[in-house]
């Protein structure tokens, strides 16, 4: 079973346990966050990801993000997968996007749905970006860091235990970013999260050589 194979396995598994699994939108489990910096081209990720499966596209101010959004955006419907674009409004609309995934930093007034029908997310560092998501009632929280990231923007690692204890406070699904990877996503069985997002995890997924594979 491939990394990817067995990410989607232990997402998919959260789902069906979390705390507030029950009675909400359906959406995805597994979700890859992109970085040009991390990962040039993400294309050949998305092309590995599972029908379902949900990619949050961050353009971080690049000149040509509507174009590589447009491209991103073809695949996503090739694939079957659900895309939301990190912070830019007027980028998610131009490309045809699903929704936005709001960084918990942005000003609270702007973290609001977009636009009709569209999925709203939104990031959360610890209990005060919980607490800030619960007066905005986004569809989903990526609770970040859940464990030690390599990632510029990664706050406290929170480890399986304190992660399960902000998880189960917040009144919208959650799901895990930050240092997910096949062994640390195990921790999380009994989180009540909803599901995992990663970056480098699902890239070396991508580029993993058959014959490291295992059946």
């Amino acid at each position: 079973m491939t990394i990817i194979e067995r990410l989607a396995r232990e997402a998919t598994f959260l789902r069906r346990h979390a705390k507030k699994g029950k009675g909400v939108k359906r959406l995805p489990a597994l979700w890859l966050f992109t970085d040009p910096h991390r990962i040039p081209d993400p294309g050949p990720i998305l092309a590995g990801l599972p029908r379902g499966a949900g990619v949050v596209y961050r353009a971080f101010g690049r000149p040509d993000a509507v174009s590589e959004g447009r491209r991103l955006a073809k695949l996503a419907r090739q694939r079957g997968l659900t895309l939301l674009v990190g912070r830019d409004v007027h980028l998610a609309r131009a490309i045809g996007a699903d929704g936005v995934h709001f960084p918990e930093k942005v000003q609270l007034g702007l973290q609001r749905r977009p636009w009709r029908g569209a999925i709203f997310t939104m990031a959360a560092h610890g209990a005060m970006g919980i607490s800030r998501c619960a007066s905005v009632k986004p569809d989903l929280v990526f609770l970040s860091a859940a464990f030690a990231s390599n990632s510029p923007s990664a706050k406290q690692a929170w480890g399986a235990t304190r992660f399960s204890a902000l998880s189960r406070q917040s009144q919208t699904p959650v799901v895990a970013l930050g240092g997910v990877t096949v062994t640390t996503a195990k921790r999380l069985r009994q989180s009540g999260a909803y599901g995992l997002a990663a970056v480098e995890e699902l890239a070396k997924g991508a580029i993993e050589k058959p014959a490291n594979r295992r059946p």
